[in-house]
């Protein structure tokens, strides 16, 4: 088992930036890959960024060059530094875990952005 905790979601205005975080606890071995992935109103869910466990990441063309996704080893967290933010970009951001057959989510954290 896996347990994933978000946090740092909000109401940020257009063009500011906010930080998630999602700890990890219980049963993390190498071979994961950890993400995150949003759900807007109406709009199926998305992938918004993802990292391997070797470090290597993935963007979904809607973010890349305004999200960075990044990790504390010592403290299993994912952080997803997100800047340049737009209303396009107000959703619930889920915080996720697969390794092999394994799946995990977090609770989601909101994000809005608005004037």
């Amino acid at each position: 088992q896996v347990q994933l905790v978000e946090s740092g979601g909000g109401l940020v205005q257009p063009g500011g930036s906010l930080r998630l975080s999602c700890a990890a606890s219980g049963n993390i071995f190498s071979g994961y890959v950890m993400g995150w992935y949003r759900l807007a109103p109406g709009k199926q869910r998305e992938l918004v960024a993802t990292m391997t466990s070797a470090g290597h990441t993935n963007y979904a063309d809607s973010v890349k060059g305004r999200f960075t996704i990044s990790r504390n080893d010592a403290k299993n967290t994912v952080y997803l530094q997100m800047d340049s933010l737009n209303p396009e970009d107000t959703a619930v951001y889920y915080c996720n875990y697969r390794r092999n057959t394994n799946n995990y989510w977090g609770q989601g954290t909101q994000v809005t952005v608005s004037s």
